[in-house]
């Protein structure tokens, strides 16, 4: 069996992994929340409206500010949605086996043992805790 077949295999068994099923879940769940869409349409307006102000010759710092504080409203009602906050949750579990699963595959192609290797010694974001690239 060659490599890309293995790698279909691991394909499969993430996806019957209760983390990706939960992640797939909740993506589908937003999709279809019509609330939920119609407040990521009017963050998405409002949005393009602050940009089309902040690129304007005239700009009118008021209607700047003014459009801010409607974005800052509706990007926090959207992150509040119960919907949303399960997500977020379902995504960042995700995240965590993706990384574990990146991490066994950077050291593996570093030479070290995928039986034994720590899978939870990914990269931090910080190169001061870093003994190298991957």
């Amino acid at each position: 069996m060659d490599v890309i077949e293995q790698v279909r295999i691991l394909g499969k068994a993430i996806q019957q992994d209760a983390r990706f099923i939960r992640y797939a879940k909740a993506r589908l769940e937003n999709d279809n929340n019509s609330e939920l869409q119609a407040a990521i349409g009017q963050f998405n307006i409002i949005r393009m409206e602050l940009d089309r102000e902040v690129g304007s010759e005239e700009k009118n710092e008021e209607k700047v500010k003014e459009l801010n504080e409607k974005l800052r409203s509706v990007y926090g009602e959207i992150m509040a949605s119960p919907a949303m906050v399960e997500y977020n949750t379902a995504k960042a579990e995700l995240d965590i086996m993706v990384n574990e699963i990146n991490t066994v595959i950077s050291k593996s192609l570093d030479g070290e043992d995928p039986e034994t290797c720590d899978t939870q010694a990914a990269c931090t974001g910080s190169c001061s805790t870093c003994g190298g690239c991957h």
